[in-house]
C-alpha cells in the first residue's frame, strides 16, 4: 500500500542528495529561469565568482555574474531556450580574459548552465562552429580599435565592450559587463543623452538602425561628441538577437564646425548646410534670427519649407531634389517669410556639394542672398518698360512722333480713330488738313519755327473730328528727343482735348458778367466774408451801412460790428450755425447796426465755402420800409383791439343781464337767440382777445406769470371746459404717472391747450375723437394733441406757427380763424424754454408735440 509519509520522505531525501552532489561538483553550476533570473548557484559558482550566494540569487544572470557574460553565452542562451535542446560554447571571458567552457540544458521553467575553466579537447573545426564568425572577430579585434564598440542585448545590457570607452572613463570592464548602457558612468551624467540613448536601443530593438549625435562625460573634466549608431543582428529565424553598439569620436569635428559657424555666421548671408540626402544639416545665427526657427525646428517636419512662400514650394523642392539626385549644383530665386514681421523678400539660393575624394558627396553647403531690392528694381523697370510701351495707347490725348524733319511717322490708335483716316492720309504732313481754317497759317508758323531753333512749343487749336464733323479745341505739346551730341532725333509730341475748358471758360466768363451786374444792383447790398472780416462788398451794401471802399480795402469791416450784442448769441449765431452744416441759410429778419450807431431792418441770408477758413457770400435787403408798415399794422391791431374788447365786455354782461331778466318773467322763447348771441360775442370776444396778444407778443410786451402748475389739473380744466362747449367730438386723456409740475403762467399754459384742441376739433370735421397724451420723463413733460382729421401737407409743417399762416388750400376756406393760435401757443412754449413740433400725414390726422422743462426741486 502507498504510504505518503514515506513517499514525502522519500523525495526529500532525493532532493537532499542531488543537491549535496550539486555542491561537491568541482564545475561552477547554475540554474536560471526563463527570465534568465539566478534561483540556484552550486558552491564553485560562489567561487568562481567570488561572492555569497546571497549576493546574486534572485538577480539576472547578466548583471548578477558579469565575469561569465558574453555575446556567444547570449546567443547559446537564446538558442536552447527556444529549440530546448542541450547545446554547448565555449569562449574567452572578456572581463577575466580566461577560456570557459559552458554546457546548457533545458529544465523545467528555465536552464541549467555549467561552467568549466578551460578550453575542451575539441579539434580547431569544433571550436569554430562554437564560437560564430562574427564572434570571434570581436573577442579578437575588438581592443585594437579606437572606435567604441559594444555588444548589447535587445534589452540595452551589455554583454561585450572594447577598451576605448573603459579608458576613458577609468573603470573596469567588470562594472560595465551585464549592467545597462544607458546607466554606465558615460551616460548617466546627462539625461538627455540617457533618453537619446534609451530611444535608440528601443528602435534598434525593433529591427531598425539608430543614428544620432550626442554628447557624453566619460569622467570628470573630459566631454565627448559622439557620433552613435546602434546595429540589430538577427538569428535565423529574423528575430533581433543582440545590438551592436559603434560610438565614434566626432569631437574634433564638432569643434571644426564651430569654428566654421562663427565664420558662417559672419557672413551677411543666410547661411545653412545639408546632409548628403538633402536634408538640413545646420544654419548660421542670420539664418535662424530672420526665419525665427531654431536648427531643430528647421530640421523637422517641413522644416525650412515652411518659410518659403506657398507659390515657391513646389518649384524650389523640385530644383532642389533634382540637384541633390544629380550631384550639380544647386541655384533657385524664392521669397522667404520674416519670422517676426510674416513679411516676404526674395531671396537667391545657391548650394554646392562637398565630396570626399571617392568623388561622394559629404554635405551640401548654402546660402540665401537678400535680393529683395534688385526684384523691386527688376519690377519697377519691367513696369517701366510696360508703361511706356502702352502709354501712347492709353493716355487720353493723341499721341505721336516725328522725324527731326516734321514729318509724321507714327502715332497711337486714339489718334488714328479721332481722324478716323489711313495711315498715308496721316503720314507726313496729311494731319494738316483736319485743322481749322482760322489756325491753320499760325499753327505752320510755330511749327516751323520750332522745327529751326529745335525749342519745344505748345499752341491751342482746333481739329476736326471726322467722326462727329465738328471741330475741337486741343492743347498741342512737342517736345524734342535728342542723342548725346545734341542732334535731335525724334519729335514726340500730344494732343489733349481742352473743349470742355474752353467751354468751362466760356461759361465762367459769362458767369463774371453776370457777377458784375449783380454786384451792380442798386437794391440788394452783397458782401464777401473771410471768418468774421468783410473783404468785399457792393456799392449797396456800403451805402446801407455806412462804410466806405477804403475802409473795406483795409479790412477795417468786422461782421461783429453790425451785430447787437443780444443777437449774438441766437439769431446770428444760428445762422452761423446753418452756414457751417448744410453751406448755407435760410432767409432770415434781423437788425443791423450801421457805422453811425443807427439801426437797419434788412432780410438776409447766404451761402459758405468750406476751407482753411470760412467764406461765404451775404446778401442783404433793405426790410425798413416793411417792417415800419407792420409795426403801423400792428399798432393799429393793438388799438382797434383794446377799443373792441371794451364795449364787446359790456355789449357780452349786458346780454347776459337781458338773459336772466327775461327768464324771471317767464319770456324763454328769447332764451335761444340770447345763448346764440352770447356764443358769437364769446368768439367776437376770443378773436379779439388774440389780436391783443398777438400785438403784445410782437412787442414783446405780453406778461406772464411764474408760479408753481401741476399741468395735468390744468389740462384737466381745459377738457372739461371744450367738452360743454364742443359735443361733436369726444376728448380721451392719458394722464401721466406722476404730477407734471412746472414754473410756468398758468393761464397762458391753459391758452395753449386749449388753441391746441380746439385747432384738432376744427380740422377733423369726419372724426369724432381728439387723443390728449401727457408723459414725464426726469427733466420734462411731453404733451401730445392727436386728431384723425385732413392732415398739412409737408411742405407747409415749418411755416404752420407762423402768425396768420393757415395750412388749407383755397378750397378749404370754410374753416374759420385767422391764422393766429398756433402762432400764439408757439410763443407761449417758447416762452416757456419748450419746444412745439408737429407730424401729419394727408388724410390721417396730425399730431402736435409739446416738450416743457419740469420744474427743479
Amino acid at each position: 500500500m502507498f504510504n505518503p509519509q514515506s513517499s514525502e520522505s522519500s523525495m526529500l531525501t532525493s532532493r537532499e542528495t542531488l543537491l549535496s552532489t550539486l555542491e561537491t561538483l568541482p564545475d561552477a553550476l547554475f540554474v536560471v529561469d526563463d527570465a534568465t533570473t539566478i534561483v540556484y548557484a552550486n558552491a564553485s559558482a560562489q567561487t568562481m565568482l567570488g561572492a555569497s550566494r546571497e549576493q546574486f540569487l534572485g538577480n539576472p544572470f547578466w548583471r548578477g555574474a558579469p565575469q561569465l557574460v558574453s555575446t556567444a553565452l547570449y546567443q547559446a542562451v537564446q538558442k536552447t531556450t527556444q529549440t530546448r535542446v542541450p547545446s554547448e560554447v565555449e569562449y574567452r571571458s572578456p572581463v577575466t580574459g580566461t577560456w570557459l567552457h559552458v554546457q546548457l540544458a533545458p529544465t523545467v521553467g528555465g536552464l541549467l548552465l555549467q561552467f568549466h575553466q578551460g578550453r575542451a579537447a575539441r579539434t580547431a573545426a569544433q571550436r569554430q562552429e562554437t564560437v560564430p564568425q562574427g564572434e570571434r572577430l570581436y573577442i579578437d579585434d575588438l581592443n585594437g580599435l579606437h572606435t567604441r564598440i559594444g555588444v548589447l542585448t535587445p534589452e540595452g545590457i551589455v554583454l561585450e565592450i572594447n577598451e576605448v570607452p573603459l579608458d576613458d572613463a577609468h573603470i573596469r570592464r567588470e562594472e560595465v559587463i551585464g549592467k545597462p548602457l544607458a546607466e554606465t558612468r558615460w551616460w548617466s551624467c546627462s539625461p538627455p543623452s540617457q533618453e537619446q540613448l534609451r530611444a535608440a536601443i528601443a528602435r534598434a530593438s525593433r529591427g531598425e538602425t539608430a543614428r544620432f549625435e550626442t554628447v557624453v562625460h566619460p569622467r570628470e573634466g573630459m566631454d565627448l561628441h559622439l557620433e552613435a549608431t546602434i546595429i540589430p543582428r538577427r538569428d535565423v529565424d529574423h528575430h533581433v538577437e543582440y545590438l551592436v553598439y559603434v560610438g565614434t569620436d566626432i569631437t574634433e569635428r564638432k569643434r571644426a564646425e564651430a569654428e566654421i559657424h562663427a565664420l558662417i555666421d559672419a557672413i551677411p548671408q543666410l547661411v545653412w548646410t545639408g546632409r548628403s540626402d538633402g536634408s538640413q544639416d545646420s544654419c548660421n545665427q542670420r539664418w535662424r534670427d530672420y526665419t525665427g526657427l531654431n536648427t531643430e525646428e528647421a530640421q523637422e517636419g517641413e522644416g525650412w519649407m515652411q518659410c518659403t512662400h506657398p507659390e515657391d514650394r513646389q518649384r524650389v523642392l523640385e530644383t532642389w531634389q533634382r540637384a541633390v539626385q544629380t550631384g550639380g549644383v544647386y541655384e533657385t530665386e524664392l521669397r522667404l517669410r520674416h519670422g517676426t514681421t510674416g513679411e516676404y523678400r526674395w531671396f537667391l539660393t545657391r548650394a554646392m556639394p562637398v565630396r570626399d575624394e571617392r568623388g561622394q558627396i559629404l554635405k551640401w553647403f548654402g546660402t540665401n542672398t537678400d535680393i529683395e531690392d534688385r526684384k523691386q528694381a527688376e519690377q519697377q523697370l519691367k513696369e517701366s518698360r510696360e508703361h511706356l510701351r502702352v502709354l501712347a495707347e492709353t493716355v487720353p490725348q493723341l499721341v505721336w512722333s516725328t522725324g527731326p524733319d516734321g514729318l509724321t511717322e507714327d502715332w497711337n490708335q486714339r489718334f488714328a480713330n479721332y481722324f478716323h483716316a489711313t495711315p498715308e492720309q496721316l503720314r507726313g504732313y496729311g494731319w494738316r488738313q483736319f485743322l481749322h481754317p482760322e489756325e491753320y497759317d499760325h499753327v505752320r508758323a510755330v511749327r516751323d519755327r520750332s522745327l529751326e531753333t529745335g525749342d519745344p512749343y505748345e499752341i491751342e487749336y482746333r481739329l476736326k473730328d471726322s467722326n462727329a464733323g465738328s471741330y475741337r479745341w486741343f492743347l498741342a505739346r512737342a517736345l524734342p528727343v535728342r542723342d548725346a551730341t545734341g542732334q535731335i532725333l525724334k519729335w514726340f509730341g500730344t494732343c489733349t482735348d481742352i473743349q470742355r475748358q474752353k467751354q468751362a471758360e466760356d461759361a465762367l466768363r459769362q458767369s463774371q458778367e453776370r457777377v458784375n451786374h449783380l454786384m451792380s444792383s442798386s437794391v440788394i447790398g452783397i458782401f464777401f466774408a473771410e471768418g468774421d472780416v468783410v473783404v468785399e462788398g457792393n456799392n449797396t451794401f456800403l451805402r446801407m451801412t455806412g462804410y466806405s471802399r477804403d475802409e473795406l480795402c483795409q479790412r477795417c469791416i468786422n461782421w461783429g460790428d453790425f451785430t447787437l450784442p443780444a443777437l449774438k448769441a441766437s439769431l446770428f449765431q444760428q445762422a452761423h450755425q446753418e452756414l457751417v452744416v448744410q453751406q448755407d441759410t435760410t432767409p432770415f429778419e434781423a437788425e443791423l447796426v450801421c457805422k453811425d450807431g443807427s439801426r437797419l431792418d434788412v432780410l438776409m441770408g447766404g451761402v459758405a465755402f468750406h476751407g482753411e477758413v470760412l467764406q461765404g457770400i451775404g446778401f442783404v435787403l433793405d426790410n425798413s420800409a416793411r417792417k415800419e408798415l407792420e409795426q403801423r399794422k400792428d399798432h393799429f391791431l393793438g388799438v382797434v383791439s383794446h377799443e373792441l374788447k371794451t364795449p364787446l365786455t359790456s355789449l357780452k354782461l349786458q346780454t347776459q343781464l337781458l338773459r336772466k331778466q327775461l327768464g324771471k318773467q317767464g319770456i324763454y322763447n328769447a332764451d335761444t337767440v340770447l345763448s346764440r348771441m352770447e356764443a358769437q360775442l364769446n368768439m367776437v370776444t376770443r378773436l379779439v382777445g388774440e389780436l391783443l396778444d398777438l400785438s403784445k407778443i410782437q412787442a414783446g410786451t405780453l406778461e406772464y406769470a411764474q408760479e408753481t402748475v401741476n399741468l395735468g389739473d390744468v389740462l384737466q380744466e381745459v377738457v372739461e371746459i371744450m367738452q360743454q362747449m364742443q359735443t361733436t367730438h369726444t376728448i380721451v386723456v392719458h394722464r401721466a404717472a406722476h404730477p407734471p409740475l412746472l414754473v410756468g403762467d398758468k393761464d397762458r399754459l391753459e391758452q395753449m391747450l386749449l388753441n391746441l384742441i380746439s385747432n384738432a376739433i376744427k380740422y377733423s370735421p369726419g372724426a369724432n375723437t381728439i387723443e390728449v397724451d401727457i408723459k414725464t420723463s426726469e427733466e420734462a413733460v411731453m404733451l401730445s394733441v392727436h386728431d384723425q382729421g385732413i392732415g398739412i401737407p409737408r411742405e407747409q409743417r415749418e411755416k404752420i406757427f407762423e402768425r396768420f399762416y393757415r395750412a388749407v388750400a383755397p378750397h378749404q376756406r370754410a374753416f374759420p380763424g385767422l391764422g393766429m393760435g398756433l402762432h400764439i401757443a408757439s410763443e407761449i412754449v417758447k416762452h416757456h424754454r419748450g419746444t412745439i413740433t408737429v407730424e401729419s400725414e394727408m388724410g390721417k390726422g396730425s399730431t402736435f408735440q409739446v416738450t416743457l422743462p419740469l420744474r427743479r426741486t
